[in-house]
């Protein structure tokens, strides 16, 4: 691990600062400031200009505002009380918003918004976040503002409103539970905040760049010929929202970028593809809401994207007639976002660089890593194309050695097992089981579960009972229609899940980056279940069990004996059992 310098003073003419990262105030920086910091110091002492000839690779330009402005903050504006209280976020919103910002930052922050007129991401960088063990990734808020009204008052109060906003989610209740969860106290976290240029390019009221994208050292879904150590990379249109958020990308190995996609056919691409985007809204103001972290968002279909022609590198046309996929968008039929022109046609080196920067940052961090990344393509001025690096953070993977016969998989007091699942080791000790009951399921209804298994996990929390988590579709997608959209807090008490798929509902293994992050962090085995598997999950056993409480949409029960689970991370394989006999 290199010796990292530390940051310089904010340069008020930050366009032209010839450091891509600054400091408002004396404190520390936190866990994400620390990750660029690092991929800064990486970057130009490893890479050097080798990966730059086709491909600048750069940090977007950040001012980072120190912890020590956060315990001003909160200090002078008395709002500790409401801080340990267990009002609902709404009010610990608004009465962060109704405080004033220390006097000393504001000049910083009014310079800024008065050289930069192109979007601003306002990014948590707490203590504890992105630590290996505790990582908190995702927990916290974060806000894009548009930063180009006319006026640098408005730009400076939106900017203003984005970093209350920040603070208040240190305190906000999917925050509080985690930190129960992971048994820390809310007086050890400080907040400092990321600053932070949007890479992207304008088109007309929409701001996003081409392509953002996750990176893994290490895949715990491989599929056909890939390697677990040869990593995954997930590739997304527009913000990388998509991607963290675990809505749909497209996954792939960067050992074999040219494989053709895990899909049953031509058509099942065309289906199963990413249909949307996110993206910075520049155009009509939207309804004032300083608490809404997508305040000024706005989501486009592909058909906005080919008319931004934004396409081209991304996506492969679809030929019913012949019922293949032809790479680009030179002819005419439905677009389908593979990213053949960069993976098959290879139009750029992409993948070369995103392979550099995987090794690279594991060899220096001396752990399996995760990188977070976005990419703009030039126009026709003969440029390059420009990738900014957004995050690196360290992955926990257990080299513990279990031994699973596939006889065990078999065994009658089996209560599911499946061969994708994520995770190594062995889990004891768990009685207590929240199950999605599976003949009311409906996806419309994900929103309310969400409710109810947050309520029933806030119960389990206070009771110190770890427990089972069984479920249909992805945990944590930000899309509703994917799965269950909770936030990593609602489930903190988890110490083993299960995704099932149902016939009207079968999406690939969860991949959202934060979501992710938090469950190999803490250890805990991810079973992805197919609905027509064996020997899956015995719904008729659990339904035979007494339930502490229930719900039009969920069952607690408990166990008098407790649950074994166990996972071999080289094949893949794992399972539940409800009797010793899995032992």
């Amino acid at each position: 691990m290199p010796v990292l310098s530390s940051l310089p003073a904010f340069d008020r003419d930050f366009l032209k600062s010839e450091s891509p990262l600054s400091r408002i105030g004396s404190g520390s920086i936190g866990g994400k400031a620390q990750g660029l910091l690092l991929a800064h110091e990486v970057l130009r002492a490893k890479l050097g200009d080798q990966a730059t000839a086709e491909i600048e690779v750069r940090i977007p330009k950040l001012a980072v505002i120190a912890t020590d402005m956060f315990d001003a903050f909160m200090s002078r504006n008395r709002l500790f009380d409401v801080a340990v209280s267990d009002l609902p976020d709404e009010r610990i919103a608004l009465a962060f918003q109704q405080a004033d910002l220390p006097a000393e930052m504001l000049g910083d922050l009014r310079a800024l918004t008065d050289v930069v007129h192109t979007p601003l991401a306002v990014r948590s960088s707490s203590l504890l976040e992105d630590a290996l063990q505790q990582p908190f990734a995702g927990v916290y808020e974060t806000k894009m503002t548009p930063n180009n009204q006319p006026d640098a008052n408005t730009r400076f109060r939106r900017l203003v409103e984005a970093v209350k906003f920040v603070y208040a989610s240190t305190y906000f209740k999917a925050a509080r539970d985690y930190r129960r969860g992971t048994r820390q106290s809310g007086g050890e976290e400080k907040m400092a905040v990321v600053i932070q240029e949007v890479l992207g390019r304008r088109f007309d009221a929409r701001f996003y760049p081409e392509l953002a994208g996750v990176g893994r050292s290490f895949n715990f879904y491989p599929l056909g010929k890939a390697r677990r150590e040869d990593g995954v990379v997930l590739l997304a249109l527009g913000l990388g929202k998509t991607v963290v958020d675990g809505g749909v990308s497209y996954a792939y190995s960067p050992a074999r970028p040219k494989a053709p996609p895990p899909f049953a056919s031509p058509r099942d691409v065309l289906v199963k593809t990413q249909k949307s985007f996110w993206a910075v809204n520049m155009g009509k103001p939207p309804a004032f809401d300083p608490m809404a972290e997508t305040e000024y968002l706005v989501s486009a279909d592909l058909a906005a994207a080919e008319y931004d022609d934004t396409l081209r590198l991304l996506a492969s046309t679809y030929l019913a007639e012949s019922d293949r996929l032809v790479p680009g968008t030179g002819v005419d039929g439905p677009r389908v976002l593979d990213f053949a022109p960069l993976l098959v046609l290879e139009t750029y080196p992409l993948n070369r660089v995103l392979q550099l920067l995987l090794a690279s940052f594991r060899e220096v961090v001396g752990h399996e890593v995760e990188i977070e990344f976005a990419v703009t393509f030039p126009r026709a001025d003969g440029s390059v194309p420009q990738l900014g690096f957004l995050q690196v953070r360290p992955m926990v993977v257990s080299d513990q050695i279990v031994d699973l016969d596939p006889a065990e998989l078999a065994s009658s007091t089996v209560l599911l097992a499946s061969d994708q699942v994520m995770g190594n080791g062995t889990v004891e000790g768990i009685h207590d089981i929240v199950y999605v009951r599976p003949e009311t399921f409906d996806a419309r209804h994900t929103k309310a579960i969400a409710r109810q298994v947050d309520e029933l996990n806030a119960r389990l929390l206070a009771e110190d009972r770890p427990y089972l988590l069984i479920g249909f579709g992805r945990w944590g997608s930000a899309d509703p229609w994917l799965g269950i959209p909770v936030k990593w807090g609602q489930i903190c008490g988890a110490r083993a899940i299960v995704e099932a798929t149902r016939p009207g509902l079968q999406v690939d293994a969860s991949q959202g980056s934060h979501f992710f992050h938090n469950i190999t962090s803490f250890h805990v085995p991810y079973f992805a279940v197919v609905h027509d598997s064996r020997p899956g999950i015995d719904w008729h056993w659990l339904d035979q069990l007494t339930a502490v409480a229930e719900t039009d949409h969920l069952r607690w029960v408990r166990t008098a004996e407790p649950l074994l689970v166990k996972v071999d991370g080289r094949s893949g394989r794992g399972g539940v059992w409800h009797e010793a006999a899995g032992s």
